[in-house]
């Protein structure tokens, strides 16, 4: 496996480890579509949460957090959509959170953001499949 996807894989591991001591209860890992994938879907308290990991290496110059753009956002969303209908799940609440996982020199540095965004007008995000 490249470099790259070992690093990635580990930072969301990190990230599924960090979610699960606050409580989260971990739905699903890697779930795509033709449309898009979702890193992480759990539970919190009764609320779904699509998470999306973004890991960076020793070196990098952007900040994670920055690549969960427009475009990105959008595809995150047509995948939440589909699991939504796929598990019947319109009626309860949901988030999109980001978590970021820095390299560091024994392990990661975590950062949680919740609700990190939320729909932009037009996503079609209550539209059922």
């Amino acid at each position: 496996m490249a470099l790259h996807l070992r690093l990635g894989k580990s930072g969301e591991h990190e990230a599924e480890m960090r979610l699960k001591a606050k409580g989260y209860r971990v739905l699903t890992r890697n779930y795509a579509t033709k449309s898009g994938e979702v890193d992480l879907i759990c539970e919190d308290n009764g609320t779904i949460v699509f998470v999306e990991v973004k890991t960076r290496g020793p070196g990098s110059l952007a900040a994670p957090a920055d690549a969960v753009h427009g475009k990105k956002r959008a595809r995150l969303i047509k995948a939440a959509s589909r699991y939504l209908s796929e598990n019947d799940l319109w009626n309860r609440p949901c988030r999109f959170d980001v978590v970021t996982a820095l390299t560091a020199e024994k392990g990661f540095t975590i950062e949680h953001i919740e609700n990190a965004f939320g729909l932009e007008a037009g996503s079609g995000m209550y539209q059922p499949f």
